[in-house]
């Protein structure tokens, strides 16, 4: 409840530093449709762009997105954006990528008991949505192009380094009988699999159970889900793991090893997460945390209407 209060506090102060025109922009409806969407993707998007706002409203936004996210995770959104400036001097400048190329968008009255705000751009998309002053978080995507920039041999900026590299160590450690299981393909998919869709199922959970792996691989995967969760204020991270239970599959598809293309995902009740390395390289991530009946309030909009006043 405390951070529904911080969101729409620095919400509130968001849109004060905004113009009537800037408002307009920044602002929809609590059910305009485009409110459930996630576009990573350099494509068109709702919102009032960054690099139309004065610094003072700039902050606020940041703020916003800040109150969603661990001190981590928004230390990896930061360097997602600053790698867009990277990958456009890869690019050779050709498709203008800029860091202010990012959109904040408010639905509904920060007042209402129903309302929700999104921060998002090219590799970053954050959504929130509160509802009788219950945060639900969802889906909150990070990906990374390049996902790794070396020199001399040495790591320079690889923001998704965690994501990666605990998978894989977690597939690495199995027995040979329990990492068949998890590998269900030895080819990668082009992207995540939930993609841009505005519901993340349904994927029928696949690859090898937690109930079949021995304890330090459990541990892994536990740390794997953790990670995750950890994208999370450590009041939203904590009230979703007690909600997960064991029933938790994982699954990989592709070559083990890093420089190629692979995937992984973990299922439980209410929880996709997916990693993906898109390039024949393996130098492009993306990452999610989806949750399939929570995506976008869905949970805490169903408690709403099962509430006193309204009819089921």
């Amino acid at each position: 409840m405390i951070l529904a209060y911080e969101m729409r506090a620095v919400a509130d102060t968001l849109l004060a530093a905004l113009t009537g025109e800037q408002q307009a922009t920044a602002t929809r409806t609590f059910d305009d449709a485009a409110r459930r969407w996630i576009e990573y993707r350099p494509e068109p998007r709702p919102g009032l762009s960054l690099a139309d706002l004065e610094v003072s409203a700039r902050k606020a936004a940041h703020r916003l997105l800040a109150t969603a996210l661990s001190p981590p995770a928004y230390a990896q959104a930061m360097a997602v954006v600053a790698l867009e400036e990277v990958l456009d001097r890869r690019e050779d400048w050709r498709r203008g990528r800029h860091s202010e190329d990012y959109r904040v968008v408010v639905f509904g009255n920060p007042g209402d008991d129903r309302w929700g705000w999104r921060f998002e751009g090219h590799h970053l998309s954050v959504s929130m949505t509160v509802a009788d002053d219950v945060v639900s978080p969802a889906p909150v995507f990070l990906g990374a192009n390049p996902a790794r920039v070396d020199t001399a041999g040495r790591v320079v900026l690889r923001p998704l380094a965690a994501e990666e590299d605990l998978g894989r160590e977690l597939l690495l450690a199995m027995t040979p009988t329990a990492r068949g299981r998890a590998i269900v393909a030895e080819q990668a998919p082009s992207d995540i699999r939930s993609g841009t869709a505005p519901s993340a199922g349904p994927i029928p959970p696949a690859g090898v159970h937690r109930a079949d792996l021995r304890p330090g691989e459990r541990a892994l995967l536990d740390q794997l889900v953790a990670l995750y969760l950890g994208r999370l204020p450590d009041e939203l991270a904590a009230a979703y793991a007690d909600t997960l239970g064991t029933d938790v599959h994982f699954a990989w598809e592709g070559p083990p090893g890093p420089g190629s293309r692979h995937y992984y995902r973990v299922q439980a009740d209410d929880l996709l997460i997916e990693y993906d390395n898109t390039t024949d390289d393996g130098n492009h991530a993306h990452t999610v945390l989806r949750r399939p009946r929570g995506d976008f309030g869905g949970d805490v909009l169903a408690a709403h209407r099962a509430g006193p006043g309204h009819s089921p």
